[in-house]
């Protein structure tokens, strides 16, 4: 019995998505690109004009270390939405920053205020938005991110025990250096 020849329809080569450091300067994420408008970055660009030159959905996983309080406080949506952009659906974005209470969050001349903390994040999900009636104005934002967040505790407060270290973190000036922030994009699925 001859067989016949069934030709199969060629499956194309999957582009690999970008992973970008945001405002990395000089100190990229390894197997990441970098992305400033002050050092010699792979990708040249201004992070506060919008939007930036990325295709909707082409990024696989961001991350701003040290970068976010930078970023002047009425433009964090604007930056947040266009991160939101380009992250493929449950794409990642990392986002490490001095904590409010921290001196670190006001050490720095160029940082903005208000400091950055696990509340701040709130106003990226959409959910969170819709429930406090913040959809309009400042708050009319296309950005849906869930996050999840922790601390790198001050030196001094990391031997404690695990009662004294949280009334530190709630209470305490100092106790908190930096906040690190993992948001994944609650985009649909394309169809």
């Amino acid at each position: 019995m001859a067989k016949s020849a069934v030709k199969l329809k060629a499956v194309p080569e999957p582009t690999p998505l970008l992973k970008l450091d945001l405002g990395a300067g000089q100190n990229c994420r390894e197997g990441f690109k970098s992305v400033d408008a002050y050092s010699k970055a792979d990708y040249k660009a201004d992070l506060f004009t919008f939007p930036w030159p990325f295709k909707d959905s082409s990024v696989e996983e961001l991350s701003a270390s040290h970068f976010f309080e930078h970023v002047p406080h009425l433009l964090r949506g604007k930056f947040m939405d266009e991160a939101y952009r380009i992250l493929a659906p449950g794409g990642k974005f990392t986002v490490i920053c001095p904590y409010y209470s921290s001196v670190r969050a006001t050490q720095d001349f160029t940082h903005e205020w208000p400091g950055i903390s696990q509340n701040s994040f709130l106003y990226f999900n959409k959910g969170w938005r819709e429930q406090n009636k913040l959809t309009h104005g400042y708050y009319d934002l296309k950005c849906d991110f869930d996050f999840s967040y922790g601390w790198s505790v001050n030196a001094a407060w990391q031997a404690r025990n695990d009662e004294a270290r949280n009334f530190a973190v709630q209470w305490y000036s100092n106790a908190v250096d930096d906040i690190h922030v993992n948001l994944v994009s609650r985009k649909p699925e394309a169809k």
